[in-house]
């Protein structure tokens, strides 16, 4: 795609977007880009997806600020749409998603990291919704997810002040899993990829989906929802391969082999 890079290894797809004179900057053409490559992930052959960003400097820096200023608050509304129904996509993705974050992840780079599963970023990645020193509220999720993430009053406190953070202080309160040195980044999230990969993808599939739906309901539904989602993973071949081989372990460790899940 135009602004959107996909790259497949084994079982592990890299998207990676890619306008970097623009700090890799969201416009429509970018968002439809990235709309257009989620179409067309095969979900039989790539089990785990990577996000990141082209070039050291920034993974998303915001969305494009020379679009946004001249539009009507219809306009504006409807571009707030179509951001957040992708995001929303990214974050209901059947297989997980790992934002790598390459520098700045300011406004719409913020967002679109957390629609992820979770977010390893470089010692150079810098965060924040400085949407309030623009005239303009974030508008692809930023004042849900970050509160969900990081809890309401610090969320509050990052978007009212439009205060940007650096890498340390993300990982101190929770908005990201991991930094690494910038040249660890994709390495690092490749191999943590490549693990999530090796297990069963109905069971990883399954628990994104608990978890996600979970978080929506009280405890009472969430526990029917995981119920049923356990549930749906028996007399399957990845379950019944890989208890198996557990109980082969047990009774003879010299039985235990490599369990290939294969999806079906």
């Amino acid at each position: 795609m135009g602004f959107v890079d996909y790259e497949v290894k084994d079982k592990i797809a890299i998207i990676t977007i890619n306008r970097p004179k623009a700090l890799n900057a969201l416009n429509s053409e970018v968002l439809d880009d990235l709309n257009a490559v989620l179409d067309g992930v095969d979900l039989e052959a790539v089990r785990c997806l990577i996000l990141t960003g082209a070039g050291d400097k920034s993974f998303v820096a915001g969305a494009d600020i020379g679009e946004m200023s001249t539009l009507t608050k219809a306009e504006g509304e409807a571009f707030g749409k179509k951001g957040n129904d992708i995001f929303r996509r990214l974050e209901t993705f059947p297989i997980p998603v790992i934002a790598a974050i390459n520098g700045f992840a300011l406004g719409g780079g913020c967002e679109i990291s957390m629609s992820c599963d979770f977010r390893i970023c470089s010692e150079n990645a810098m965060f924040g919704q400085p949407e309030v020193g623009l005239g303009i509220t974030p508008g692809f999720g930023g004042t849900q997810r970050l509160a969900r993430l990081i809890g309401a009053g610090m969320a509050k406190q990052l978007i009212y002040t439009a205060r940007n953070i650096k890498a340390d202080e993300a990982l101190r309160i929770g908005l990201v899993n991991q930094v690494v040195a910038l040249e660890e980044l994709l390495p690092t999230a490749e191999k943590l990829a490549s693990t999530i990969a090796k297990n069963a993808p109905i069971a990883v599939r399954a628990c994104k989906k608990a978890i996600n739906d979970g978080l929506e309901v009280d405890m009472d539904k969430a526990i029917e929802i995981e119920e049923k989602l356990f549930g749906s993973c028996f007399e399957s071949e990845d379950q019944r391969e890989g208890m198996a081989n557990f109980l082969r372990k047990k009774d003879d460790p010299a039985k235990v082999k490599v369990v290939d899940f294969k999806n079906k």
